[in-house]
């Protein structure tokens, strides 16, 4: 493949600018030549300042061109700092107690679709910024101490740093209004150093040659991108400062420690500012491959200072014309008027501010991601030859995925990279406010550049051929159902195109998951790190593990690809015999798992069985979101759709009447008042037992909603003895204290928001059967008996009460740092975290996952919906 060539047509629906800028790209597995694929090691953060990577670009508050080919960002410097802040500082996975860690303090304050309209907002503290601190005092904590964060170290104190505030405004698809503002929040005046930065990224720099793209001196202080594709670019300053331009180029000297640096490269910048050489040169250098203007400020105490610059497709005459400033102001009011549209009245101010940055941050965390496997394994990086050792190594089998395109990430940080089941919950947030992105995602990893030829989808880069949960057919029905209610008009085609996919996606799963073809599956971690009392993708051959949740996954999948047949078959009656199919497949899951050992009498519990040679199966009897997964499978056909679909009607008619004359087991299968079908998983008398364990505050219920693993293993930790050899599992409600998948990783015992999700969904959808004929206590134990419509409201409430403010004026997923969010300044601004302690619920993993995370922005929307629906039975939240 020509290297200069899209590996795709680009989809015209993505803006040509946004926030494609990753927050890291060092440390990553693209960037690894190395012969051991220790990425950590190879390309480490001390090396991001003058080392150009290869395949993408990272920086701070950044945007690019939708193939990143030309990048903005902003670079400072406080005056006492031994590097220039170009991008985040963070731990790698071996630098922290408990994993890779990024430590600064920034928030995605706004964004739109079209991002027309961002706000981002980075704290640059005054004194130096304490890099070795950070290293050394994580290093010296164990598993059962808390992460050492950039708040403990009192650089925050007195309130001695900057605020830079960072505003893009579009007047157009490629021109672009960015303000700069600096406000110093102490008490005393502050030096700092601003650079605007523009750069050409090194994939396309490398592309390009020998046509290699360019960036020179314009008129009235300007810069001028030329690039072969791109075109023109200038980039305007408003005022006067300095330009210098450089070489987006890996200063080998540095690198390698055996010559003179090269006085034009990637830190030249840096040793202009900090070490005071070439200053000159910088400012005479005709052209280059990355330029910055230089803004040199005295901040007064308490005082602002401001930036614009234009970034435009055009020449301008006069960049600035006298009232540009509006473009701020027309911008901001069309994004309040947008987020007011998502949430109408009533509903109080704090829940909306916390909508608006939940959709902000899921916006902020689109990237350009381009990674060619094949060419990546073959070619060496101009640092590394290509050797032989990874021609085997890591993603070997991958060799047909060739990425180059825009993806929501989990966090721009600590997850730079696509998780296929993250991109499906993340989808489901982004249906509503960019349905088109959210089905355009959900299309693109089933894509044949994406998708194996065998039909299994890429996991993620530090092993593609790790299985997630098959979570895409419950994803793509939610988007489309959730754009039918948004427009009235389900995107039908949407469906067929995806449907075809999954068939082949489905067809994997059951082949090479499914090893006795007898409908119990398998399928390893399935995304849930930590969780069992070992790995569950590595054992010994001579045993296997059946898992109550990969069964469950299954019936899941199933269940919502016979929901997608209907709906399409609704349309199109060659549908039907398809939705049949999956029909009668979900009903032999369902044998499998309810008639088989999965189901433990005793505890009536869902529990994952190993089976060893020679042995008695071995019930594994933890009690965890794995026994819990059964509730998900959960669909009601309506008498509409029956009575328009009179050949499935017929055939699952015939299905039912055979089994049970047949004495064979049949799924829990009930006609309401209005001749509705309720099919799931779980028959009504194990519902309730299930609820009953999960609604109990002593096991799964937490303040801030269901925990992954039920809290009696904190006085009763399982234990089990497999080959001699002595396995545990305890409750840990924070932070794991195992490494199994590594020490960023657990589902041990924090409430998840997607596993929150998914529960509140399924009980909303059995709640609608059943209405008043079932009744549960909430809490269990309590005496109080809802339905389950209110029980999913009230897990609702708990789980956006993680984030709103309480009678303290804190919010839970602060914990211990709720005093800095309570200054005047701070107390609006909102971080979505990848997990929350079971306990406290104070956020925990990345702070900044406002990927499946931003499924609370859906949780409130519902909020706000019931609320509406039945005002007088819940009371309102502030």
């Amino acid at each position: 493949m020509n290297p200069k060539l899209p590996y795709h047509n680009p989809d015209t629906s993505i803006p040509d600018w946004g926030p494609y800028l990753s927050e890291r790209q060092w440390g990553t597995v693209r960037e690894d030549y190395s012969g051991d694929g220790n990425a950590w090691g190879y390309f480490p953060f001390e090396h991001s300042h003058f080392r150009a990577y290869k395949w993408g670009e990272d920086g701070l508050a950044g945007i690019s061109d939708r193939q990143q080919q030309l990048c903005f960002g902003i670079a400072l410097w406080n005056g006492r700092d031994p590097i220039l802040k170009e991008r985040l500082f963070g731990l790698h996975n071996y630098e922290g107690n408990h994993g890779e860690d990024v430590k600064e303090l920034y928030y995605y304050l706004d964004n739109m679709p079209d991002h027309g309209y961002m706000e981002f907002l980075y704290k640059y503290p005054q004194l130096e910024f304490p890099y070795e601190g950070l290293k050394s005092a994580n290093a010296a904590r164990g598993k059962l101490d808390p992460e050492y964060e950039l708040l403990d170290t009192g650089i925050f104190n007195d309130d001695r740093y900057f605020d830079v505030h960072i505003t893009y405004a579009k007047e157009g698809p490629s021109d672009i209004f960015i303000r700069i503002e600096v406000h110093n929040r102490y008490h005393r005046a502050a030096d700092l150093t601003v650079l605007p930065t523009l750069w050409f990224s090194g994939h396309t720099i490398e592309q390009y040659a020998p046509l290699r793209p360019k960036l020179s001196r314009g008129t009235q202080g300007s810069l001028r991108a030329l690039h072969p594709d791109l075109g023109e670019r200038f980039l305007y300053f408003y005022g006067e400062a300095p330009a210098w331009i450089t070489e987006n180029s890996t200063n080998f000297g540095r690198l390698n420690g055996d010559g003179p640096n090269d006085p034009f490269c990637k830190d030249a910048f840096h040793n202009a500012i900090i070490g005071g050489t070439g200053t000159e040169d910088l400012a005479n250098r005709v052209s280059g491959t990355k330029a910055a203007f230089v803004q040199k400020w005295r901040v007064p105490a308490g005082g602002v200072r401001t930036i614009f610059v234009r970034l435009t497709d055009t020449l301008q005459d006069v960049p600035f014309e006298p009232g540009f400033l509006a473009v701020f102001a027309r911008q901001k009011a069309k994004a309040d008027a947008y987020y007011k549209s998502l949430l109408p009245d009533p509903v109080s101010d704090d829940l909306r501010r916390l909508h608006r940055q939940a959709v902000a941050g899921l916006l902020w965390s689109k990237q350009f991601y381009n990674f060619d496997v094949e060419r990546w394994l073959h070619q060496g990086d101009g640092i590394m030859p290509a050797i032989p050792q990874r021609l085997t190594g890591r993603n070997h089998d991958w060799q047909h995925l060739k990425n180059h395109d825009i993806i929501a990430m989990p966090d721009k940080w600590e997850y730079p990279w696509y998780a296929a089941w993250d991109l499906a919950f993340q989808c489901i947030a982004l249906a509503d406010v960019d349905p088109a992105f959210a089905k355009q995602q959900l299309l693109l990893v089933m894509r044949e550049w994406y998708m194996k030829p065998d039909g299994q989808l890429p996991a993620y880069e530090w092993n593609f051929s790790d299985v997630n949960p098959p979570v895409h057919a419950w994803a793509a029905y939610e988007v489309y159902s959730i754009e039918q209610r948004k427009t009235g008009t389900g995107d039908i085609a949407f469906l067929k195109k995806i449907f075809q996919k999954l068939l082949i996606n489905f067809t994997w799963w059951t082949n090479r998951k499914d090893r006795n073809g007898n409908n119990i599956f398998e399928g390893g971690f399935l995304g849930l790190d930590n969780i069992g009392v070992f790995n569950r993708s590595h054992y010994a051959g001579h045993m296997h593990l059946e898992q109550a949740d990969g069964t469950s996954w299954m019936g899941t999948y199933a269940l919502d690809m016979m929901d997608i047949a209907l709906e399409i078959a609704r349309h199109d009656p060659t549908f039907e015999d398809t939705a049949t199919k999956f029909f009668e497949h979900f009903v032999l899951i369902a044998e499998s798992l309810n008639e088989h050992h999965l189901w433990n009498k005793e505890d009536k519990f869902f529990y994952d069985v190993l089976s060893i040679d020679g042995s008695e199966p071995i019930s594994l009897r933890i009690k965890s979101i794995v026994g819990l997964t059964p509730l998900f499978a959960v669909s009601t056909i309506s008498r509409d759709t029956l009575q328009r679909l009179p050949d499935f009607l017929r055939r699952t008619t015939w299905f039912e009447n055979y089994r049970k004359q047949n004495n064979k087991f049949w799924p829990n299968e009930e006609r309401g008042e209005g001749e509705e079908i309720l099919l799931s998983l779980v028959k009504r008398e194990r519902l309730v037992f299930l609820l009953e364990r999960m609604l109990d505050e002593s096991e799964f219920l937490s303040p801030g909603g269901i925990r992954a693993l039920s809290q009696d293993h904190r006085e009763h930790p399982y234990s089990v003895t497999v080959d001699g050899n002595v396995y545990s599992i305890t409750y840990d409600p924070g932070d794991s204290t195992s490494e199994i998948f590594g020490g960023n990783s657990n589902w041990r015992g924090p409430v998840w928001i997607p596993i929150n999700y998914l529960i509140i969904r399924s009980l909303r959808r059995y709640g609608q059967f059943y209405g008043d004929s079932l009744l549960v206590e909430y809490p269990a134990g309590s005496g109080e008996k809802m339905t389950l419509c209110a029980v999913a409201d009230a897990l609702t409430e708990r789980v956006i009460s993680l984030f709103t403010r309480n009678e303290h004026g804190d919010r839970p997923c602060y914990g211990a740092y709720n005093e800095f969010y309570r200054r005047v300044g701070n107390e609006h601004l909102v971080l979505f975290y990848e997990y929350f302690h079971g306990d406290t619920g104070s956020g925990l993993g990345a702070s900044h996952q406002t990927g499946w995370t931003a499924l609370i922005a859906e949780l409130i929307k519902d909020h706000c919906a019931s609320k509406a629906a039945a005002p007088q039975e819940l009371e309102t939240m502030s």
